[in-house]
């Protein structure tokens, strides 16, 4: 069976979508009705960490107005406290604030117990390390496809390019 790039990015695009369905299924749980799944996403690529606005959109890939909009939504409902830079005041850097922290927290376990139910040993960790490690591949292929206009060069080069960058 021949699996082709879009066969790919279909099942990475469904894929996305359960994994909303599960993230508001979780905050019903929780009681949450204030936060989408999407907005739970910024929280979790923000994490422990204080960012610009720009570092958030360049760290998950969001799209400016739906994470501005999203940025306020969070800042309203307490999940995240932005600061004003003094020495430039259009810039700031957000963090999460304690609400947000323990949301975080909250969700993590559940994914704890999502991920043991789904592994049930050895073998099932192997083949999640696979799948992380294809993934991340292909969007590396995409990324370098995009950024030279076209098919990437050969695989060495393109690994040796990569690993030049971090």
């Amino acid at each position: 069976m021949t699996v082709t790039h879009l066969e790919l990015a279909n099942t990475v695009e469904r894929i996305y979508r359960r994994f909303s369905d599960l993230l508001r299924v979780d905050l019903i749980r929780l009681g949450k009705d204030d936060i989408s799944p999407a907005q739970v996403a910024l929280l979790f690529t923000i994490g422990n960490d204080e960012l610009s606005v720009r570092d958030l959109l360049d760290r998950g890939h969001y799209m400016g107005s739906n994470a501005s909009y999203n940025l306020k939504q969070l800042e309203e409902s307490g999940y995240i406290e932005r600061h004003v830079l003094a020495r430039d005041r259009r810039s700031a850097k957000i963090k999460l604030a304690e609400k947000g922290h323990d949301l975080c927290r909250s969700l993590q376990e559940f994914h704890k117990e999502y991920h043991q139910a789904m592994s049930n040993g050895r073998e099932s960790e192997e083949e999640m390390e696979t799948a992380l490690r294809t993934l991340r591949r292909l969007e590396e292929f995409w990324t370098l496809t995009l950024r030279y206009g076209g098919i990437p060069m050969p695989e060495t080069a393109m690994m040796q390019d990569t690993r030049d960058r971090r």
